[in-house]
């Protein structure tokens, strides 16, 4: 089963159900995203107003915790604009070291 927001054929983001569990409800599926395709359930941290909590930028990195994607919580940095370039330039520094 696929859900998606728009048109399959011009759509970026998909997302496929793989397996269903009868018992637990749980699902495994898979996320098209525009840059990768991921398998969840996935580690996903989020940022807010600009930092990732609890989280260092060499545990994101590390590949034991297979950090797949981070998702940043842009409503707060949308009034701080000093914060948001921040935010954008760490998360560059941390995909240009791949």
């Amino acid at each position: 089963m696929q859900y998606t927001g728009c048109a399959m054929s011009e759509c970026p983001l998909r997302f496929s159900i793989v397996a269903n569990c009868s018992v637990s409800k749980a699902r495994a599926a898979t996320m098209s995203l525009p840059h990768a395709v991921v398998d969840t359930p996935v580690f996903m941290p989020v940022g807010t107003q600009g930092t990732m909590k609890g989280v260092t930028p060499e545990q994101l990195k590390d590949p034991l915790l297979d950090c797949r994607l981070i998702l940043g919580n842009t409503y707060h940095l949308a009034n701080k604009p000093m914060v948001l370039c921040s935010f954008l330039t760490a998360a560059l520094e941390i995909l240009l070291s791949y």
